[in-house]
């Protein structure tokens, strides 16, 4: 309840507490100063007495109402025994004098609080007799004139309050309507409150799962890469050097000392590079296909492997993540045929087709049978499941297909994704 209401509500309070002494007040001035309104001793005494009983009722009741709590004042027996005996207190002083109806009209105040249900209408009604007989003129009425004017007086005061009591009751439904309106909304908000919690706590647990679900990619991703630049350099120094000591003389022996060097010069690079942004440094300056044809040649002057490197369809500048995940997964094919297929001739592909990537990359080294692929180890590289990781982290797949003594054929289909502007 607002600070407005509760102070409609106390001045309602004060009404219904003083306003039958304010109106039996000016009934008895009106009363005493008119002349001729009774007739004799005896009548001003048995007003007097009645004058006197109401007050008594009147200090009686408020006693009463403040016993009880203002919100909680409704209709009871003893609000009704009062209004009963107050109408016929009022009844038998206006049939004295006409002017006591100011104090009949107490009865229109209150009815509502006081009278239950249907016998409030019945309770206006009565007092409704009690003023339309003083307006006539008094009670009883004299003559077919008065008689007449007093059914439509009494016709007018009982409609006028029984249509007030009609609106009154709208009213009151009208409130009992919107207090439960409010207390269903208190508690729909209690229920949306504790789902806001709940949700807060879930995004917690959620951003905490995100989190760590990120760190362990991350960290897989890292082994990738560090896999791809350090151990695969590593491998082919050790390659070279191996050959520098089965060399028949020492010009040999230079040139794969110089390679080895080359290569230890291209992995420290390589890896640098993968520390600070974990791109390739072959895509540093160049784009996928050329970063592609470098290491294909590079690799091919390296292990002694024809290798050749081809692109179809109109090539088209990649996202950096997505050249990087294609460089490394050729790099990660190539590195397993140097070191598994015994292969004469390596094919590479990359081919631009629509809203696709491919990329191929075939041997006719010794095969294998992908179904009987070894798990990996501690000491070995990713192969065959990174490669597959790298390509369904980017929405992309790979497939395998190999057969003892018929070579490898590897694709990797990655969506084409335009590098950012």
């Amino acid at each position: 309840m607002t600070a407005a209401d509760g102070q409609i509500e106390r001045r309602m309070e004060q009404v219904h507490a003083w306003g039958p002494y304010g109106l039996l007040g000016i009934s008895v001035v009106l009363a005493a100063v008119s002349t001729g309104q009774m007739d004799g001793a005896a009548e001003w005494e048995m007003d007097a007495g009645l004058v006197a009983a109401a007050i008594a009722l009147q200090l009686w009741w408020n006693g009463t109402r403040s016993r009880r709590p203002a919100r909680g004042r409704t209709p009871s027996r003893a609000g009704t025994a009062y209004y009963v005996v107050r109408w016929a207190i009022a009844f038998t002083l206006t049939w004295s004098s006409g002017l006591f109806a100011f104090y009949a009209a107490t009865g229109y105040m209150d009815a509502d609080e006081l009278i239950p249900g249907m016998w409030r209408r019945l309770g206006l009604f009565a007092s409704a007799i009690t003023v339309a007989g003083a307006q006539c003129g008094g009670l009883p009425p004299k003559g077919v004139t008065q008689w007449m004017a007093f059914a439509g007086l009494l016709l007018a005061n009982s409609g006028l309050q029984i249509m007030v009591a009609h609106f009154t009751e709208q009213e009151e439904q009208r409130s009992r309507e919107r207090a439960e309106t409010i207390s269903e909304l208190e508690r729909t908000n209690a229920a949306l409150q504790q789902a806001l919690d709940e949700n807060v706590a879930l995004h917690t647990q959620l951003v905490v799962q995100a989190r760590e679900a990120g760190v362990a990619d991350e960290r897989r991703r890292l082994a990738a890469e560090i896999h791809d630049t350090i151990a695969q350099g590593l491998t082919g120094i050790i390659a070279q050097l191996q050959v520098v000591a089965n060399a028949p003389d020492l010009a040999v022996s230079r040139a794969h000392l110089e390679r080895a060097s080359a290569l230890a010069r291209h992995s420290l690079g390589e890896a640098r590079r993968s520390v600070h942004n974990l791109a390739p440094v072959a895509l540093a300056d160049d784009g996928l296909p050329e970063a592609l044809k470098k290491t294909v040649a590079e690799w091919g002057e390296r292990t002694g492997i024809r290798a050749e490197f081809t692109v179809t369809g109109t090539g088209e500048q990649l996202h950096d993540e997505v050249s990087a995940t294609l460089l490394r997964i050729a790099q990660e094919a190539l590195s397993n045929a140097a070191r598994h297929a015994a292969a004469a001739r390596v094919g590479v592909t990359l081919s631009f087709m629509g809203d696709e990537v491919t990329l191929d990359v075939r041997d006719d080294g010794r095969g294998f049978d992908p179904l009987a692929v070894p798990a990996r180890t501690g000491t070995g590289g990713f192969g065959l499941d990174g490669m597959r990781a790298r390509a369904e982290r980017i929405a992309g797949s790979l497939a395998v297909e190999s057969e003892p003594g018929h070579g490898t054929a590897l694709s990797a289909r990655v969506p084409l994704v335009r590098h950012d502007r």
